[in-house]
């Protein structure tokens, strides 16, 4: 048998399948669509019904919202910049978002907003591709004055403040200080979306536009982007915050009339995509392939291998570490693979069923997405239900745990 021919066991696919069908038939998860594929062998389950009261059942093309497993697909947007030297890795940023020259930087993560120290660098394209330019979502920060600020001012999706369109969500994040020095620390989040502001000032087309031509076009990824057209918004589901005391099922984002029934003032790189199993299959296979798909080159080998191993040091990792260990009781067990590349965690070391090197994210609205290139492997599985409750985490564990399992050399 040759190496490319490696596959699932027809065993193991059905233990997937029985796994994922136990976690519907709990009553906690309405309805998935995962996906696995290795060898040219994919394989997809649709199990349950799109609504937490029944009615329309779960189907391969579901359009589900991918929330931060934007991320991982949101950077190739720069990573083909960087591919065309349209950008370059230690260009400083101030040149196409000068609101963020003259950077002044807290004292102290606690310090209120004006006890600060200039910023010794300005911030770097590296500083944004990594995610480690002075701010971000510090969940060990919380109640501090500057994430208090980052919240009231609608940098962060819809919490409590919409945010605003990208030239007005600029201004606001360049009156901010940062929280670290350029470079210190890998923060999450605001990063990525910082990410399609800078891409859209690079190109003079929006974030969505170019990634549409550049990305999802090539890929035949037609049903992802930042909203749902009309003529589709049957296939996209109710978004739950289920109770976390009652587990009682709380439509957090409507199909029609919510968040992704229309245009965003703001293109969200770090969460904003909605999309489909095989849409995303496209673009993970396409890495696993080293930047071609269908025989055209996407981005350079290069390119996909920066993104897509460990690129920060052991001081840089410590906030990212700090947020898998220590925020475990919140995440529900996620974020626990050491290293991160571009717009991605990436494993560092062995600590559950998944070997080094394989590379994704997981996102709030009960989604997860990872290849894996030692086996060859890509595998989604994504769910309606956020993360206000365990359900979602538990289910993706188990479907990696049993995923692992099924594989046949």
């Amino acid at each position: 048998m040759e190496l490319n021919n490696r596959g699932f066991s027809e065993a193991g696919l059905r233990r997937l399948r029985d796994v994922l069908t136990r976690h519907v038939d709990s009553g906690r998860i309405p309805g998935l669509v995962a996906l696995v594929s290795r060898g040219g062998q994919t394989h997809v389950e649709a199990i349950g019904t799109m609504r937490h009261d029944g009615g329309t059942p779960m189907r391969r093309d579901t359009i589900f919202r991918m929330a931060s497993t934007s991320k991982p697909v949101s950077v190739a947007a720069a990573m083909i910049l960087l591919d065309e030297c349209r950008l370059r890795l230690d260009d400083l940023v101030q040149q196409w978002l000068p609101e963020l020259a003259d950077r002044q930087v807290l004292r102290r993560i606690d310090s209120p907003l004006d006890d600060t120290v200039p910023a010794r660098r300005p911030i770097t394209v590296r500083d944004v591709l990594t995610s480690t330019f002075g701010l971000g979502m510090d969940m060990t920060s919380l109640g501090t004055p500057v994430m208090n600020a980052v919240f009231e001012q609608g940098l962060t999706p819809d919490l409590p403040t919409p945010m605003p369109e990208p030239d007005e969500w600029l201004r606001r994040l360049g009156t901010l200080p940062l929280m670290h020095q350029p470079g210190e620390r890998w923060q999450y989040h605001i990063a990525s979306d910082l990410l399609g502001v800078l891409v859209a000032r690079v190109t003079g087309q929006s974030f969505e536009e170019f990634l549409r031509e550049r990305l999802f076009e090539p890929l035949g990824m037609k049903d992802t982007g930042f909203d749902v057209p009309a003529e589709k918004i049957d296939r996209l589901p109710p978004l739950y915050a289920p109770d976390p005391q009652s587990g009682e099922f709380h439509v957090w984002d409507p199909a029609e009339g919510g968040r992704h029934s229309g245009p965003p003032a703001f293109q969200g790189g770090g969460g904003g995509l909605v999309s489909t199993v095989d849409d995303y299959h496209a673009y993970f296979q396409m890495l696993l392939n080293g930047g071609v798909h269908g025989g055209r080159r996407i981005l350079s080998k290069p390119a996909v291998e920066l993104m897509t191993t460990n690129r920060l040091t052991a001081e840089q990792l410590a906030a990212r570490e700090a947020m898998g260990r220590d925020n475990v009781h919140i995440s529900f067990g996620q974020g626990q693979h050491g290293g991160w590349g571009f717009g991605m965690a990436v494993r560092t070391y062995r600590g559950d069923y998944a070997p080094v090197g394989q590379f994704g994210w997981d996102g709030g609205s009960g989604v997860t997405t990872y290849a894996d290139p030692a086996n060859q492997l890509t595998g989604m599985l994504l769910t309606q239900v956020g993360m206000t409750v365990p359900d979602a985490a538990r289910a993706i564990h188990d479907f990696w745990t049993t995923l692992y399992q099924a594989l046949e050399d």
